[in-house]
């Protein structure tokens, strides 16, 4: 910008005074500096007990609710096996059953005997 393109605005800000330091704005910027908590006292500070251990409860709380809210329930469109099996067919199944109960007992009877 020229001082040519906006001449009200050049002498308005030079009448403005100029902001004046004190003399112990050094000692004052590095005092503040030296107060400021530095990264790992920072990060000790977050990671205390008092604030780490609700939180880790609230995340754990979360996440069970998470869990217990999307259990897949019982499917209403797909029958039981049981339901599936035709009335004549109970006979059948019962010795199918007797089948296989009979047939793991030999099965431990014979590697017993090896």
């Amino acid at each position: 910008m020229k001082r040519e393109d906006d001449q009200q605005l050049w002498e308005l800000l030079g009448r403005l005074a100029e902001p004046k330091l004190s003399p112990f704005f050094g000692r004052n910027v590095l005092r503040q500096v030296r107060q400021e908590p530095r990264l790992f006292e920072r990060a000790r500070l977050w990671l205390s007990w008092r604030k780490l251990v609700p939180a880790s409860g609230l995340a754990l709380g979360v996440i069970a609710a998470i869990i217990a809210l999307h259990q897949p329930g019982p499917s209403e469109a797909e029958p039981d096996v049981v339901a599936k099996v035709d009335p004549q067919d109970y006979e059948v199944v019962a010795d199918l059953d007797e089948l296989l109960a009979s047939d793991e007992n030999n099965l431990w009877e014979e590697n017993s005997t090896l």
